[in-house]
């Protein structure tokens, strides 16, 4: 419920409330969706920056996030390298395991566990870090930040093959791209959620689309093959 009481003074610095909230401009790191005016409020940011704010800014932005062009397409790749990361951390925890003598979980079963422990912490992280960088930035879902791209990219690939060759990797990055940027119902509505929350919640379900649509054809791809043969 939003406060009826609220005071709005307009300043210098722009329009500002009485609760030390301030009116911000909605961002995108998405090229093709330009930045709006919003009238959301965050709390004004601070006159000089901690650690923390500092350590929030370089997960937000991944070491991308400030390139001049595109940054929410450098954030998806590094999701893709991620992914690939995670590809080959699972296959060397399984040889370890084998080579140990141990019990051998199945191959599949490990690079999910592997793939759903890196989502839930970087989400976490994630919506930390982008509530934070809004207050330092003073914006509001700056474009900047593309560690909800990296979240939502890893989500693509959660449930496919730790086998997947470079064709089905090239499909997942164009589809998380294309559902990112398109925002199909009800995508766009989960910007509107507080901060970091909202910041990330329009990404992960954006993943969960591609997601959706890459395991169709890939499942399309096999099934051709097997009656190909």
């Amino acid at each position: 419920m939003k406060d009826s009481s609220r005071q709005i003074e307009t300043t210098d610095n722009g329009r500002l409330t009485t609760d030390g909230l301030v009116e911000v401009v909605k961002e995108s790191s998405d090229e093709l969706n330009p930045s709006v005016v919003t009238t959301a409020f965050i709390e004004r940011a601070p006159r000089s920056r901690s650690a923390g704010d500092y350590v929030a800014l370089a997960v937000a932005t991944c070491g991308v996030g400030y390139l001049p062009v595109a940054p929410g397409t450098w954030g998806s790749l590094v999701g893709v390298g991620l992914y690939l990361a995670a590809n080959a951390a699972s296959g060397a925890i399984y040889h370890e395991i084998a080579g140990r003598g141990w019990e051998q979980p199945p191959i599949a079963a490990l690079h999910t566990t592997v793939i759903l422990l890196l989502l839930i912490g970087l989400t976490i992280a994630g919506i930390w870090a982008a509530t934070r960088t809004e207050a330092v930035v003073a914006r509001k879902d700056p474009g900047i930040v593309v560690i909800d791209e990296v979240v939502g990219q890893l989500i693509t690939f959660a449930f496919v093959s730790s086998l997947a060759g470079p064709f089905t990797i090239i499909v997942g990055f164009i589809l998380f791209r294309l559902f990112d940027i398109w925002k199909p119902y009800p995508i766009r509505r989960l910007e509107s959620l507080e901060s970091g929350l909202g910041i990330m919640a329009d990404d992960v379900l954006a993943g969960f689309y591609a997601a959706t649509l890459l395991s169709l054809i890939t499942s399309i791809q096999l099934i051709s093959i097997q009656f190909i043969r």
